[in-house]
């Protein structure tokens, strides 16, 4: 036995030995750079140089927008975790509580209620990390659930919308959401309540086909990728090259099926500013500027 080699070495390695946390550093997907999670996080998870939007949790899209990152969660109805006991390679369950284990979420839409720079509104958000932002029963009482809420407590609705589409493990139950929830879109229109869509990367499938593409205004974050089907399945059915930029915000705009396009920087003022030109509200008063100190008498 070698004492220093097998004793008294790997003590020291322990030592010295520092834990590395494994999302200390985000690449960006456009520049390739590498920066530092936290710096990414301060700034609204937008990385600083390429300006690249990254996706973001429930729980911080709703820090990011309500005022000084405060609100109420909507209690949300239960539904049937597994209404066809549906198996492919495991089972829905287990995909179910594995997806709750990493997220910490209930399902794919969070509720909830508060300000948005003065302004009372409610506000729904898909999470992708959710089974890729799936719509399925939950998700679908979810958003009617926003729906009801913003009718009681009279304020915009406004959806950020992000998902590949409908979560097929629930068949025609998940496709019965794209009514569902469209009739929840018409009891707002009924109450002259505004309804706003966020679409965020990437909104497709059957969350475009429905409630995604009836708000009264339509803002898009840079970058997203919003359509139906993917690029590539476009192709290959209409067997045609689709132009650059296909299905990106910027396009999207320029072609009329985007109102705009928003740092999402700007996005809760831009809400609070629709939300009062649609209800018909004031905008918050602008304090007036000091006066200019006087000289002081003989």
């Amino acid at each position: 036995m070698n004492w220093i080699s097998e004793v008294v070495r790997p003590r020291i390695k322990t030592l010295f030995k520092r834990e590395t946390p494994e999302n200390l550093w985000i690449k960006c997907p456009d520049s390739g750079q590498m920066v530092f999670h936290k710096d990414v996080e301060a700034n609204g998870f937008v990385i600083p140089g390429s300006d690249h939007h990254m996706r973001v949790t429930a729980q911080d899209r709703l820090r990011l927008t309500f005022d000084e990152g405060k609100w109420i969660d909507v209690a949300l109805p239960e539904t049937v975790a597994d209404p066809l006991k549906f198996r492919d390679e495991k089972r829905y369950t287990d995909r179910i509580k594995d997806a709750r284990t990493k997220t910490g979420a209930t399902d794919s839409i969070k509720v909830g209620y508060g300000r948005v720079k003065g302004l009372p509104m409610t506000v729904a958000v898909q999470d992708f990390h959710f089974m890729a932002g799936s719509l399925g029963m939950s998700a679908g009482e979810a958003f009617i659930k926003a729906a009801e809420t913003a009718l009681e407590k009279k304020t915009p609705l406004v959806v950020f919308a992000c998902g590949g589409g409908m979560r097929m493990q629930e068949g025609i139950l998940s496709l019965m959401q794209m009514p569902r929830t469209t009739v929840a879109v018409r009891r707002l229109k009924a109450a002259k309540l505004p309804y706003f869509v966020v679409l965020t990367d990437p909104t497709t499938g059957g969350i475009t086909a429905s409630y995604a593409m009836l708000g009264d205004v339509h803002i898009a974050e840079p970058g997203a990728l919003i359509g139906f089907a993917g690029p590539r399945v476009i192709e290959q059915t209409i067997r045609e090259k689709l132009p650059d930029g296909f299905q990106r915000a910027e396009y999207l705009k320029e072609h009329g099926m985007v109102d705009m396009v928003v740092h999402r920087h700007d996005i809760p003022a831009t809400l609070a500013r629709l939300g009062r030109f649609f209800t018909k509200q004031p905008l918050p008063a602008v304090n007036a500027p000091e006066p200019e100190p006087q000289p002081a008498a003989a």
